[in-house]
């Protein structure tokens, strides 16, 4: 692992229909969904370090704290800009701001755990 603070990311996403509060069951509007922006949100986080990971290694989120500032209807773009704040043994803490079309949307502090792939899949599924 090869991470550090100022590393950035960036993903962007068409909202469509059923990316809405709507049709994901967290709301009853069609308008961009939280839960569909935090996916957003920690994909960017993602984007911003998978160049610091060898192939044995991941990350898995283990905090996200979220602040939705304003609606965005179908159609609009949306994007999340994550950059790495804080690195920590293998704590890794992202600041990240979501926009749309007309402005920001979102912000976002989040943290996540380096882990080896294979070793957590398999800590993971002895659960059956």
């Amino acid at each position: 692992m090869v991470i550090e603070v100022g590393m950035k990311g960036k993903v962007s996403a068409l909202v469509e229909k059923e990316d809405t509060a709507l049709e994901v069951g967290s709301g009853s509007l069609l308008v961009y969904a939280t839960p569909c922006m935090a996916a957003l949100m920690e994909g960017a986080a993602c984007e911003a370090i998978a160049s610091g990971l060898s192939e044995t290694e991941t990350t898995v989120g283990t905090e996200l704290n979220l602040q939705h500032l304003s609606a965005t209807p179908v159609g609009l773009e949306v994007w999340a800009e994550a950059e790495v704040t804080a690195v920590d043994a293998n704590q890794i803490t992202f600041q990240i701001q979501a926009f749309d079309e007309a402005g920001p949307i979102g912000t976002a502090t989040h943290k996540r755990f380096l882990v080896q792939t294979d070793r957590f899949l398999d800590k993971t599924y002895a659960k059956l």
